[in-house]
């Protein structure tokens, strides 16, 4: 079909990927910072063009076909009637906005409420929560919003020379905390309830369309979230798993449906293909780690790996829950972390590092749990994050998990998936495509670990976390 190219928008920097459109094979990549200072709460959406034209220099783009746009998610940028932004978007984790969510939760009656209605429940980096953090701190910006745009759905107008329509897809629609994945419709009486009046939303197109074309000739896809945009570059399909490694740690699975969670564990959001990818997330990851390495004195996550593989499974009985600033999986939001199982013979530095990594992937494995008790299917698990290359996590999680462990070679997969969305409508717009069937790219270059006979080993490791987590908060968690 020729070439395309894929966007990523990331909270740092763009990064563009161009492809063949057949295979999915990189045949050249440009990259740009953002011209931002630090990780500002308020970004003026003229830095991500910048970015973009920047990496998009020295001719990356000639002979391309079709671009897709992946952008940072949770990033809400208001405009007035006339198409301008009323203030800099809203982007980021935005802690300031924390006060906001539990106003949103209250006004609509609660989680359950909240998860009834469009299958997750305000946090602070919402959309939906920074309407109402806007409502109360700048009432003037407020009321001459007239339009709702996320960053991929700005970009993407943008690239279109700004028409009249204006269109995002269903996962960037799912994270707002305004659109349902579950009924596929928008909660208009929700943007009301946060902003004080409604506001024009974008169309919701489908995940083969293209939003339009530039007076160039050039297509551009429906564009999609980062998060969404990785899951379709990785290639996970039915039965896989994502965990992804940060200082909080994330869980996410392709499953068909959308699920509602009342306890507000499960955030219900849309894929890029058509299917849906429920998310479960701990507040507590790689910061298990790393506090760790700094209580025993150690220089970096690689040299508390080392130390751990002289333990061995099970840490000699130290059993760490790692809610090191409080806990979302379970909800346990003013706990603190807890060592368990101190005896003279388990008192060193070994164990320790054996136990932060064992406790770290126990969490993560409950995050799994939630999934499976809700009819996911998990029979593999990708497995993203620098600390997915560490030794001591490769060792364990396997046999932990319960399942065969994926670690894919380093990649912009936000970017890739853009780009796979982009063929994708190419394809379907020339004919030689299904709309329901994507493109069959070679998924992800990557290393394979198996729990073979370390499986039993690790359910018990499993299990003897279970029970301190039992002890310590009982009834806390029910999958």
């Amino acid at each position: 079909m020729g070439i395309v190219a894929g966007l990523d928008s990331a909270p740092d920097f763009t990064r563009i990927v161009v492809c063949d459109a057949d295979t999915g094979a990189v045949l050249r990549q440009g990259y740009a910072p953002h011209p931002v200072e630090g990780r500002p709460s308020d970004v003026d959406p003229q830095a991500w063009l910048l970015s973009l034209g920047e990496a998009a220099g020295g001719g990356l783009l000639e002979g391309v076909q079709a671009i897709g746009v992946s952008a940072q998610q949770n990033a809400v940028v208001p405009l007035d009637a006339q198409g301008n932004t009323v203030r800099p978007a809203l982007v980021g984790g935005d802690k300031r906005a924390q006060v906001a969510a539990a106003d949103l939760i209250d006004a609509l009656g609660g989680r359950e409420a909240w998860a009834q209605a469009v299958g997750c429940v305000p946090q602070a980096p919402q959309p939906v929560t920074k309407l109402r953090w806007l409502v109360k701190n700048e009432p003037d910006a407020a009321l001459r919003t007239a339009v709702l745009l996320q960053a991929h759905d700005w970009l993407v107008w943008q690239l279109l020379g700004r028409p009249v329509r204006r269109t995002t897809d269903r996962g960037g629609a799912s994270g707002t905390g305004y659109w349902s994945a579950a009924t596929g419709a928008y909660r208009t009486d929700l943007v009301e309830l946060a902003l004080g009046h409604q506001a024009m939303l974008p169309e919701v197109i489908g995940p083969s369309e293209a939003a339009g074309t530039t007076p160039e000739g050039l297509l551009i896809s429906a564009g999609t979230g980062e998060t969404m945009a990785a899951a379709f570059g990785l290639g996970i399909g039915l039965g896989d798993a994502v965990v992804s490694l940060g200082a909080s740690g994330s869980v996410m699975a392709v499953h068909p449906e959308a699920l509602v969670d009342n306890s507000g564990m499960i955030t219900s959001l849309a894929d890029a293909t058509g299917m849906h990818l429920p998310v479960v997330t701990t507040l507590n990851a790689v910061r298990t780690l790393r506090g760790t390495a700094e209580l025993l004195g150690l220089p970096d996550l690689e040299a508390l790996s080392e130390l751990a593989m002289k333990s061995t499974p099970g840490s000699h009985g130290l059993v760490l829950l790692p809610y090191l600033e409080g806990e979302r999986t379970p909800s346990l939001p003013h706990t603190a972390g807890t060592l368990a199982g101190l005896r003279r013979e388990s008192m060193k530095a070994e164990h320790l590092a054996r136990a932060a990594f064992e406790g770290m992937l126990c969490g993560l494995a409950d995050a799994l749990d939630v999934l499976r008790g809700r009819g996911v299917e998990v029979r593999r698990v990708f497995l993203l994050g620098a600390a997915a290359e560490l030794s001591a996590v490769q060792a364990a999680a396997p046999a932990i998990f319960g399942a065969q462990v994926v670690v894919p070679q380093p990649a912009d997969y936000a970017a890739i998936g853009a780009a796979r969305q982009a063929a994708w409508a190419l394809g379907v717009s020339q004919g030689t495509l299904d709309p329901r069937t994507p493109p069959a790219w070679q998924g992800a270059a990557a290393q394979i670990l198996e729990p073979g006979e370390e499986l039993a080993v690790g359910q018990a490791v499993r299990q003897q976390f279970v029970s301190v987590r039992e002890q310590t908060h009982p009834n806390a968690f029910r999958p």
